[in-house]
């Protein structure tokens, strides 16, 4: 469990974390979504007491960070996969991880296979690519099999195979009852991965609860219909109040439960082809409620303009 409770961290005259409140509970994947500078990589930094708030705390398992005895044991972090060492193997920086926190070394091995840098744990991390040092930094978040990970930016670097691997990781360590708080832009990966969701903007809270919920909430739900006899169907589903488009051979229907437009086709005898629930996607609703939040907006490119 993670709580975070008002924390506000300021830089002089700028405020980057503005009394965030949150809970990261367990059994459940939480990705924590906001545009570039909303905050998300110092309140990670807080939590993990690598910064210092201006006010409030942030508590993992009833604790503090400095209040846990062996940090890895409880929490595993990934924040920056480049910090490693260049002239220590993937085997090395894992044990002195791991006697730091008294691990046993059985757990490097573990942890190695498990992220399948086994056959090149005696390399030196300095030569490995971006996603075998993402690799190397997920094992050192399990390394003390922790019952909370916070992971900054997981897949990046990572190849397909990669990615799919890192989405069912956090799944099943959520399945186990731990606490995943996970950082990302790729908001396609969070919406196959994560369960709910905490979204900030400028440090501010801006939407805790459900994945579900936070798309349903700031988008909209229409039904795709494919009828031969879609212009009696508009007339009738106009009638009744509902909005109707076409797009294609279907029809996009707003203000219309699925049901009700199945029990219209049902009384007038018309035949359906296709009934299906729309829902917009994730980064359809993270767009329209951080839009407002959002410091750097690119321009179009210029015509005519060479580098």
């Amino acid at each position: 469990m993670i709580e975070a409770v008002g924390l506000t961290k300021r830089y002089g005259a700028t405020t980057a974390v503005d009394g965030l409140s949150f809970s990261v509970p367990p059994g459940r994947v939480t990705g924590f979504l906001g545009p570039n500078g909303a905050g998300k990589s110092t309140t990670m930094r807080m939590i993990l007491g690598l910064d210092n708030p201006t006010t409030g705390h942030a508590l993992i398992a009833g604790r503090r960070y400095e209040e846990l005895r062996h940090p890895l044991r409880t929490v595993g972090a990934l924040l920056d996969a480049t910090w490693v060492h260049p002239n220590r193997s993937a085997r090395t920086h894992l044990r002195w991880m791991a006697r730091s926190n008294g691990i046993p070394m059985r757990r490097v091995e573990e942890v190695l296979e498990a992220v399948g840098l086994g056959p090149v744990a005696g390399r030196l991390a300095g030569g490995f690519s971006l996603g075998m040092a993402q690799r190397l930094g997920i094992a050192g978040a399990l390394l003390g099999d922790p019952q909370v990970l916070v992971l900054d930016e997981p897949v990046n670097g990572l190849d397909p195979e990669g990615v799919l691997w890192i989405r069912g990781l956090m799944r099943r360590l959520a399945d186990e009852g731990r606490s995943v708080l996970v950082s990302s832009h790729l908001l396609s990966e969070m919406a196959l991965t994560a369960h709910d969701l905490v979204v900030i903007g400028r440090g501010r809270l801006i939407w805790q609860g459900g994945a579900e919920e936070f798309v349903a909430q700031a988008t909209d739900t229409s039904v795709r219909v494919r009828t031969p006899d879609a212009a009696t169907l508009r007339a009738l589903l106009e009638h009744e109040g509902a909005k109707v488009r076409a797009e294609g051979d279907a029809l996009i229907v707003n203000g219309a439960l699925s049901s009700a437009i199945g029990e219209t086709c049902a009384a007038n005898g018309i035949v359906l082809h296709e009934l299906s629930l729309q829902r917009g996607s994730l980064e359809e609703a993270f767009m329209r409620l951080t839009g407002d939040a959002v410091d750097y907006h690119a321009q179009p490119a210029v015509k005519g303009a060479r580098p």
